[in-house]
């Protein structure tokens, strides 16, 4: 099974048509479908490592100031407890404990989802990020899921490669920032020569990387990614672009 890194954005993306959308929706079509989706997401951060466990997760609106219309948006997606409780159970060299309760999908889920899978039919579960854990955990963790893309559960780590919000510009056809461009180009350079180890353990040794990665959430789930893949995977980059400046919306694809 395919893994993929979407580079989110805003969450006007989820009701906006762009192109960045549009690649999306491609997407659909270019990829086999999966018996389930594994999301690994910014904007789940926790305390320890879970994984969604309710067979009906609740769309989750984290964010506030934005049109009522994307408050209305639901993605009704299945869960799959089966799948959260498998995972628990095979990966035992991590601890990851079941949320029955309290999560659901949040936006960096169904925004990209809703593109891809817009009919909300496949089951989906999402796997939190490990705030108090180093750089390293998080592909590490990657190399402990990949058996799930034999057992047809596509992975997708949803964040951004550079996400600065504090030197965000809103203005439309915004110019990106020169070490965000940089940056970005920094990384996809590195995934071409398949040098994963340096964007685990030099993204933040730069100015560039400092100014793209001012946190870490948004740049984590690409490493879930990267640790998946396997040797003999196909790298393609399904879209590239800079959005509001200082916002990379670069998304791959290991096949």
């Amino acid at each position: 099974m395919p893994i993929l890194f979407i580079g989110h954005g805003s969450p006007m993306n989820a009701i906006e048509k762009n192109e960045f959308t549009e690649s999306l929706s491609k997407l659909s079509s270019a990829l086999p479908r999966p018996k389930a989706v594994l999301m690994i997401s910014a904007h789940w951060e926790t305390e320890g490592t879970w994984v969604t466990g309710m067979n009906n997760p609740k769309t989750i609106h984290d964010f506030y100031g934005f049109p009522k219309p994307l408050f209305d948006v639901q993605y009704p997606a299945p869960g799959d407890s089966s799948l959260a409780i498998d995972i628990s159970s095979s990966v035992r060299d991590f601890k990851i404990e079941i949320d029955k309760n309290n999560w659901g999908l949040d936006h960096g889920t169904w925004s990209v989802l809703r593109h891809i899978y817009p009919e909300a039919d496949v089951p989906v579960i999402q796997l939190s990020l490990d705030k108090t854990k180093s750089i390293e955990y998080h592909f590490e963790l990657g190399q402990k899921i990949k058996y799930l893309r034999d057992n047809g559960v596509m992975i997708i780590g949803s964040g951004n490669i550079v996400h600065n919000l504090g030197e965000l510009n809103w203005g439309e056809n915004a110019k990106p920032h020169e070490w965000a461009i940089e940056f970005d180009e920094w990384v996809k350079g590195k995934l071409v020569e398949r040098n994963f180890n340096s964007l685990v353990t030099d993204p933040l040794k730069s100015r560039e990387g400092k100014l793209s990665i001012p946190t870490l959430e948004h740049y984590l789930p690409l490493l879930y990614v990267l640790g998946a893949s396997g040797k003999d995977d196909k790298l393609l980059f399904d879209y590239e672009g800079i959005q509001n400046s200082s916002i990379s919306m670069r998304c791959l694809r290991l096949t």
